[in-house]
């Protein structure tokens, strides 16, 4: 009975590694607890316990943000994680895989028009800073048009860039866009 439940640990670590892989972004833990547990994949404790686990184990990187004083933390696989996945895709079930299938593609864009511009902050661990990472993507061709992060002495300046940004992030795009090309069209070197 021992081998079952540990064949069935490591399906599930499976399972979490290869949506989060498919899906190609950091996914929340709201995220995936919405779809294993609308999927009736396993229950909420299994998924904490597996995070948990994958985090430490070196299988998933978590990364928390700050937006809107709301905070979340996001998962992305390794070069553990996608090595074990590597190794390991194919004992994921057949249905199991096109469940998760069929949701990756029906969900990839609504996830990520989460990301079309992002404002968090994170606490800098090597000093008592903060990094605020802000960014454009475009949807429709899904890449990156623009990311910078800024160190920032205190929370307060941290949350005045996100706002800003989340409030301004078309005409601020528009003007670094602008002063990074100016000399390119007028003649410089």
């Amino acid at each position: 009975m021992g081998i079952v439940i540990e064949y069935k640990d490591v399906e599930n670590k499976l399972l979490i590694l290869y949506l989060i892989n498919l899906m190609d972004l950091p996914m929340s833990r709201a995220q995936l607890t919405d779809f294993i547990i609308a999927k009736d994949i396993m229950n909420h404790f299994i998924l904490e316990k597996n995070l948990t686990d994958m985090v430490e184990g070196g299988f998933l990187e978590a990364t928390s943000e700050n937006a809107q004083d709301i905070s979340t933390t996001r998962y992305t696989l390794t070069e553990d994680g996608i090595t074990q996945l590597d190794l390991l895709n194919d004992h994921i079930p057949r249905p199991v895989r096109n469940i998760i299938d069929r949701y990756v593609e029906q969900n990839r864009g609504k996830i990520r028009k989460g990301f079309e511009k992002t404002a968090h902050y994170f606490p800098n661990v090597e000093n008592d800073e903060f990094i605020v990472k802000c960014g454009v993507y475009d949807d429709k061709r899904g890449s990156m048009l623009m990311e910078i992060s800024v160190p920032v002495v205190t929370r307060e300046q941290a949350k005045q860039i996100q706002a800003n940004w989340n409030d301004n992030y078309s005409s601020i795009y528009s003007r670094i866009l602008s002063a990074l090309t100016e000399f390119a069209d007028g003649g410089a070197e």
